[in-house]
C-alpha cells in the first residue's frame, strides 16, 4: 500500500483505499515493424497477426523484471494511449500494438504501469494491479522483482 498498490485488487481499486502511485516503469520504442495478416511474433510464435498491423518494439523484458507470463492483451501505454502487448515478453524487450497510435515511432514513450507522460491533460495513468491482475500476479511481486539493471530516477526527494 506504500507504493500504492490495492491489498485486495480487483475487488477494490487504489482510489477506494484513498492510495496513489508511486512507482511508475517506462520506457521506449526501440524499433517498429509491419506485420500482414498470418505473420506471427514471439518465442513460439504464439502471436499471429489477423491483419496488417504496426507493431513497435519496448525495450523491457522479463530481465527488466517485467512479468514473462504477462499475455497479449496486457495494458500499457504509448504516448498516453493504451495499447496491448502483444505476443510472449523476451528476456529484453516486448512487443506493442500500435494500431491505436499512429503517430508513435521509435523514441515514443512507453508507460508499463504507473503515470504516464506527464504533458497530457488530463495526465492518463496505468494501475500496477492492473498490470498485475493480466499476469496472474499481484502488485507487490512487480514492485519487487525489478532488475538492479532498470535505472532508478527518485522525484521529489
Amino acid at each position: 500500500m506504500l507504493y500504492g498498490a490495492s491489498p485486495d485488487y480487483p475487488q477494490h481499486h487504489a482510489a477506494d483505499w484513498g492510495l496513489q502511485g508511486a512507482m511508475t516503469l517506462r520506457s521506449r520504442i526501440t524499433a517498429v515493424q509491419h506485420l500482414q495478416a498470418g505473420d506471427t511474433l514471439g518465442y513460439g510464435s504464439t502471436y499471429t497477426s489477423t491483419h496488417p498491423m504496426r507493431v513497435g518494439v519496448v525495450a523491457c523484458g522479463y530481465a527488466d523484471g517485467y512479468p514473462r507470463h504477462a499475455p497479449t492483451g496486457t495494458p500499457t501505454l504509448v504516448d498516453g494511449v493504451r495499447v496491448p502487448l502483444i505476443g510472449r515478453v523476451s528476456m529484453d524487450m516486448m512487443t506493442v500494438d500500435l494500431s491505436a497510435v499512429p503517430a508513435a515511432g521509435v523514441g515514443s514513450e512507453v508507460t508499463l504501469w504507473g503515470q504516464g507522460p506527464q504533458h497530457l491533460n488530463p495526465m492518463p495513468s496505468l494501475s500496477i494491479d492492473e498490470v498485475a491482475h493480466h499476469s496472474g500476479t499481484i502488485g507487490y511481486e512487480l514492485m519487487c522483482a525489478l532488475a538492479p539493471r532498470v535505472p532508478l530516477h527518485v522525484v521529489g526527494a
